[in-house]
Parts: structure tokens; C-alpha cells; sequence
């Protein structure tokens, strides 16, 4: 077997560094977000589940270390304790960056002053930012936004971001130069989300607070998918180390046939071409490959699943457009398809709504003829009978 010139694999959990992994050449799509943080934008990277933003935000630091100060932090683990008050949010947010710039090449005088003991609520919160922020260039980058389990009080500090960023720009105050969150849930709709909801129910002082408190924010329209020639740096990068002589440009295009460029997808196909499939670099390997995927378990599709089973329009609107052939609009405009979307399992076709790619194709078809055999089964030993007026099943004991 041949050995490569690197120790490098590919890598499907968690952040990929570029000395341990094979990675995909992002730079294009680096360049457009630093456009945007140079331009002094707030915005969010809303995408899926496995979809490369932890890699791209610690892609995004590397990049900016020279010219801005990054505090790259995440609300991943943190837990209930954390959102409890704004007290001990505010203790809690202060940790986070204090923690983070000890990895950047401020001042330990600097970093010691991050944390003010006597800053205990959202005010004093903003008063602390304005200091430490003046006369610094101070990028705030929020991984894993959506972990909150206080939404009132995560709304409360994007209030305060916005009223400062707004300030800022009459020349009223000193904030963080840009501001990047990171998840799957749009912040744009968490207020709404909330309501519906019945956990939110605003009081009237609170409504300059809460009243669209991310409506700052710059459209991101970053495609944060691998189209064919950016799976190919990848691939160049492994036939560099080995010498197989693939044929990269038809492999690349395979791969994307099956992934939509989904960026776990990518890399698990390749992950078992290498390590499961004996480096079988062609079609057939690829396709060899994508039979492992849709038959093994994994953190995607068990994502997948639950948000399937745990919201009843979300399942019929993908059944009706796997299974029945039923065409669907796509309008943005409506919940159920911007749900779909958000989390990866829709594009826009010609036709109305497509699934996002065929390995999805595949798994959910699986999933629903497994449900629907499960159901007939019912319905032979008498568990359930179809109910002819209302067009479906009902439970008969």
C-alpha cells in the first residue's frame, strides 16, 4: 500500500485543522466574509448541522489575527446555570472572552480587564463593552448560538449589541468592530419562535429591547456548500501525498452528484474510500462509498430523524415531495419551508421544492418506507383502521 507524505486524514467530527486534515480550499468564500467583517458587519452563519461553520469561524481568526483582535467563543455546554440571571450571564460572558483573548497577542493587562467583578447587569454589561472596546479593532465571534436555554435573557444581550451598534454608527459609542453568530435556528425569527411558543410574553418596557433585536444584520449569502472545483482541492491535496493518479475532476463531480457539496458528506465519503474501501479512488469507489453512508448511522442523520418526527408539517412536506410526488411551492414565506431549508434538506428546483441532495434522497425515502411498513403492519393486526372522512388513521381497541 502506498504511503502518503503526510500523517493527514479526513476528518467528519468536529473542527478540521489544516496540519491534521485533508480540507477543502475555502478561500473564496473566506474572502467574501472578510468583506464583510472590514465593512463593520453584524451578521449570522445560520446554516445545518454539520455544515463547517465551527471549521470556518477558526479559519476566519486564523486569517484576521493580524489586522483585528477575535474573541471566538461558544455557548455550547453551557449550562442552564449560565442563563439563569443577568448577573451571572453577563460573569459568564465576560469568562468566555477573557478566556479566548489569552490566545491572541493582546496585553495580559488587557485580558485581566476583560472581567469586571462589579459588572452585574446588561447596562453596566454595556458600559464594560464601551471601555474595552475603545480604540480597538475587537471581532466577537459566537459559536453554537442557538445552545441559549434562557432566550430571554440571550434577547436581552443581542438588544444591547444592536443599541450599541446603532450608537456607533452616530458616533455615540465604542463597540465590537464586527459581530458574527453562528448556528442553525435563524436569530431573526427566535423572538417569533418564542411567542408562538407561549415561553416569551413582552411587557411594554421591554419592547425597544426586544423589538427585532438582530435586524442590524447583513444578509449572509455566503454558499457555505463545496461545488465540484472546491471538492477538488481536497482531493489534489491527497493525490499529492499519494500518487494514486485519480481522476480528480470526475471523481470531484461524483461526489457532489450525491452530496449537494454538503460538507460532512463530502468528507465521509472520502473518509471511507480511504479507510474502508482500500483508497478505491473512482466512480464505482465513490458509489461504494455512498452505500456505506446511507446504511450506517451517524450524527447527521439521527439529527435528521428527530427534527422529522418532532414536527408533523415538516413530515408531510418532505413525504409529499419523496413519497407521493406531490409538488410543493418553495416560498421562503412559509415556516414549514423555511424549517426545511434551514436545516439543509430542501433547495429551490424549477419545480417547487427538491430534496438537497440524493444521499439525503436515499436515507429519508428508507426512513419513510420503513415507517409506512411499520404502520400497515398496525393496520394488519388491527392496532389502527384508516378513516375514510378524515383521509387518515385513527386508533381502534
Amino acid at each position: 500500500m502506498t504511503e502518503g507524505k503526510n500523517m493527514l486524514r479526513f476528518n467528519v467530527t468536529g473542527l478540521c485543522v489544516p496540519s491534521k486534515n485533508y480540507m477543502v480550499d475555502i478561500s473564496g468564500k473566506l474572502n467574501k466574509i472578510i468583506a464583510l467583517i472590514d465593512d463593520g458587519s453584524y451578521f449570522t452563519i445560520n446554516r445545518a448541522r454539520q455544515y463547517g461553520k465551527t471549521t470556518t469561524l477558526s479559519m476566519i481568526q486564523k486569517t484576521l489575527s493580524k489586522d483585528y483582535i477575535c474573541s471566538r467563543i461558544s455557548f455550547e455546554g453551557l449550562g442552564d446555570e449560565s442563563f439563569a440571571t443577568p448577573a451571572v450571564f453577563c460573569r459568564v460572558f465576560m469568562e468566555l472572552v477573557q478566556d479566548s483573548l489569552k490566545f491572541t497577542d493582546v496585553s495580559e493587562s488587557y485580558q485581566q480587564e476583560w472581567f469586571d467583578e462589579s459588572v452585574a447587569s446588561f447596562v453596566q454589561l454595556s458600559r464594560h463593552i464601551t471601555k474595552m472596546c475603545r480604540d480597538k479593532k475587537l471581532v466577537l465571534m459566537i459559536d453554537e448560538v442557538d445552545k441559549s436555554s434562557n432566550n430571554n435573557i440571550y434577547l436581552h444581550f443581542l438588544g444591547i449589541l444592536r443599541e450599541k451598534f446603532l450608537s456607533r454608527q452616530d458616533g455615540m459609542d465604542f463597540t465590537f468592530h464586527s459581530v458574527i453568530l453562528a448556528g442553525v435556528y435563524d436569530i431573526k425569527n427566535i423572538k417569533l419562535r418564542m411567542i408562538r411558543d407561549g415561553s416569551y410574553a413582552p411587557a411594554a418596557a421591554e419592547t425597544k429591547i426586544y423589538n427585532s433585536p438582530w435586524n442590524i444584520a447583513v444578509d449572509f449569502d455566503v454558499d457555505m456548500s463545496f461545488n465540484p472545483s472546491e471538492i477538488a482541492t481536497m482531493l489534489l491535496q491527497y493525490e499529492d501525498d499519494y500518487d494514486y493518479g485519480m481522476d480528480i475532476t470526475s471523481i470531484s463531480n461524483e461526489i457532489y452528484y450525491y452530496t449537494g457539496g454538503y460538507p460532512y458528506l463530502v468528507s465521509r465519503i472520502c473518509k471511507h474510500i480511504d479507510e474502508k474501501l482500500n483508497r478505491e479512488w473512482t466512480l464505482a469507489g465513490v458509489r461504494n462509498a455512498v452505500e456505506i453512508v446511507i446504511k450506517e448511522e451517524n450524527v447527521l442523520f439521527d439529527d435528521l430523524f428527530k427534527n422529522l418526527e418532532n414536527d408533523d408539517k415538516l413530515y408531510d412536506l418532505i413525504y409529499d415531495v419523496l413519497i407521493t410526488g406531490k409538488q410543493r411551492m418553495y416560498s421562503i414565506g412559509n415556516p414549514t419551508v423555511k424549517t426545511a431549508a434551514m436545516y439543509g434538506l430542501i433547495v429551490e428546483a424549477e419545480t417547487g421544492i427538491a430534496i438537497s441532495n440524493k444521499i439525503f434522497e436515499l436515507v429519508i425515502c428508507n426512513y419513510f418506507i420503513s415507517k409506512d411498513e411499520e404502520l400497515n403492519r398496525k393496520r394488519i393486526t388491527g392496532v389502527l383502521q384508516y378513516d375514510v372522512v378524515n383521509n387518515g388513521f385513527e386508533t381502534a381497541y
